[in-house]
């Protein structure tokens, strides 16, 4: 990864007039593999309205985060400056903020999908974005959580609403989201069933998976069954065969929001129903989040942190597909 100091970044998250005072930032100037990532020196931002500005220490990376790299998908052509995930300190508050004061320690998600920008030394974003982030609960874990965490926690409470004694199904149970289902869905009283590979698997029983299932031994569509809850993080034909092991009125959620060709008719010759999800900036949420951390009922598996400089290093990680848990951005630190 190069470091170039012109500051060509028009990412929303910067404001207008931001000053002398600068910062850097990982940018990029086209779409392509974690080659095109580059530090960039480029003016802080300053907080609007019920904003706050926050000194990023830690900023997790998400499969969206590559995706968005290679293809732009809601972001559209560079440059831009990715992350959702913020863990770090808040410098400043906008006009009309009352939930925080500079000093306070915070982690949330910036909104999804344009209020991307983590990446970075500081970024600006709403106030109630944000809580505040437990003693308990160190940086890198904070920075770690939110997207996945949120993700996870809108699909199996907000969405499915899990209770104690139901059967939950987990796909990619080892990975950023699934592997925070599953300890979601085990805070819930679940009984939890999730697919990995068998390498994977007592990193799963760790975590509080019931019954792992080799996805690459068995077909889990023929394995599973009198399924409640289906989680799908890995979309097209996952779906469609998820829904083979749910229970008649069971739900499969997916979080990747485009449905298999045919996935509506095959849940209505099967009676059961479906939801795709797109994770939203909540508060509330992030809340629930926090609360599970402090009880030690919810903690990320860290499979590496970076410095800004790196940040390509753990993009590549990232696409290959088979890191458990997640990767962490310490841009400050």
């Amino acid at each position: 990864m190069t470091t170039d100091r012109t500051n060509t970044n028009t990412n929303t998250n910067t404001s207008a007039g931001a000053g002398a005072d600068t910062m850097r930032a990982v940018s990029q100037d086209v779409l392509g593999g974690p080659e095109v990532l580059r530090v960039v020196e480029r003016p802080r931002p300053r907080p609007g309205a019920s904003e706050v500005l926050v000194r990023v220490r830690a900023a997790g990376l998400n499969p969206t985060d590559w995706k968005h790299r290679a293809a732009g998908i809601f972001l559209g052509e560079p440059p831009f400056v990715l992350g959702w995930d913020v863990a770090g300190t808040v410098e400043a508050v906008g006009l009309g903020v009352t939930l925080f004061a500079p000093g306070d320690e915070v982690f949330g998600m910036l909104p999804y999908p344009h209020g991307v920008g983590a990446h970075a030394e500081y970024v600006t974003g709403p106030a109630r974005a944000f809580v505040r982030r437990p003693a308990s609960l160190d940086v890198v874990q904070a920075g770690a959580l939110p997207l996945a965490a949120l993700t996870a926690w809108q699909a199996l409470v907000d969405t499915a609403r899990v209770r104690a004694g139901d059967r939950v199904l987990v796909h990619a149970a080892a990975g950023g989201v699934g592997h925070l289902a599953v300890q979601i869905a085990k805070s819930r009283g679940a009984h939890v069933i999730g697919t990995a590979s068998a390498g994977k698997h007592d990193f799963l029983r760790r975590i509080g998976v019931d019954e792992p299932v080799d996805y690459r031994a068995v077909d889990f569509a023929e394995a599973v069954r009198d399924v409640d809850v289906v989680l799908d993080t890995v979309g097209g034909d996952y779906q469609l065969r998820s829904l083979r092991t749910l229970r008649r009125g069971g739900l499969l959620v997916s979080i990747l929001p485009v449905p298999a060709e045919g996935l509506a008719e095959e849940a209505a010759r099967l009676g059961v129903r479906t939801a795709l999800l797109l994770v939203e900036a909540d508060h509330a949420g992030m809340t629930a989040v926090a609360d599970l951390a402090e009880r030690g009922l919810l903690r990320a598996e860290i499979a590496g942190t970076f410095p800004l400089a790196e940040a390509a290093k753990a993009h590549e990680l990232g696409d290959g597909g088979r890191v458990a848990g997640k990767l962490v951005l310490l841009p400050t630190d």
